[in-house]
């Protein structure tokens, strides 16, 4: 029946996580009449729901009427092990990168079948790019996509290889190849593949057991993109990650 509150996917709290699922990187701020579009439900459903979202911080209402995420619900995100642990282990190695290359470093996990990026060091003179922390980016078209890729080739079969420039491979085949080779050589790298004028190397975080937890990526100017000494000094940076979190859970 409908309207029976009981049914599997349609309780309360079922409703309320797919209004927030709503929300990505391409729909930060949505109207009332927008969220219930994409979320399926009926506006006075949404409206009730969003109001309750709102009085608990998890949404703000912004001047113009429509919603983004709140603090709340972004510093909840922040007790994540993946933020507290990783990020707080990797940050001074990417601030290392950082200082080396004056780039913007990237460090990425695998969220279904997309890279989360759950740090990023930027400066003014960085170039420019379309990911920001917390955002989701393609795995195909992506140093740090490529490399958990790599690892995690069953997704190949069902990815959606979008065309973000003409240089983006959406060839199956060809990137079965190039994630074959990534695993192979240890790093990654994308000539325009998300961005035009960029360029990007990226390498594998391990953990004890030989499975990739993370990447560690950089983006450059296509012009300043000498690859041997980047790459070596992100697969230091990444061994030094890996050997701290190791010793963490060996401390735990």
């Amino acid at each position: 029946m409908a309207g029976n509150s009981r049914e599997p996917g349609r309780s309360v709290l079922s409703r309320a996580l797919k209004v927030l699922d709503t929300f990505d990187q391409q729909h930060r701020e949505q109207s009332l009449t927008a969220i219930a579009q994409r979320c399926g439900e009926s506006l006075p459903t949404v409206h009730r729901i969003v109001k309750e979202l709102e009085g608990w911080g998890a949404l703000t209402r912004r001047p113009s009427g429509e919603y983004r995420i709140g603090r709340r619900l972004w510093s909840l995100g922040m007790l994540a092990a993946v933020q507290v642990e990783l990020r707080e282990i990797a940050l001074p190695f990417m601030q290392d990168i950082f200082v080396a290359t004056r780039q913007t470093v990237h460090l990425a996990v695998r969220e279904q079948d997309q890279a989360l990026y759950v740090e990023r060091i930027r400066g003014a003179q960085s170039v420019p790019i379309k990911s920001t922390t917390g955002s989701r980016m393609p795995l195909h078209a992506t140093g740090v996509g490529k490399v958990l890729l790599a690892y995690a080739p069953h997704l190949l079969p069902g990815l959606n290889l979008t065309q973000h420039t003409p240089f983006t491979i959406t060839n199956p085949t060809r990137l079965l190849e190039e994630v074959t080779r990534v695993r192979e050589q240890g790093h990654a790298v994308t000539h325009d593949e998300l961005t035009l004028g960029a360029f990007s190397a990226a390498v594998p975080v391990m953990n004890e057991a030989g499975a990739c937890v993370a990447a560690l990526g950089v983006v450059l100017p296509r012009e300043q993109a000498p690859l041997e000494p980047l790459v070596s000094a992100l697969k230091v940076a990444a061994a030094g990650i890996s050997r701290q979190l190791r010793a963490g859970q060996a401390g735990r």
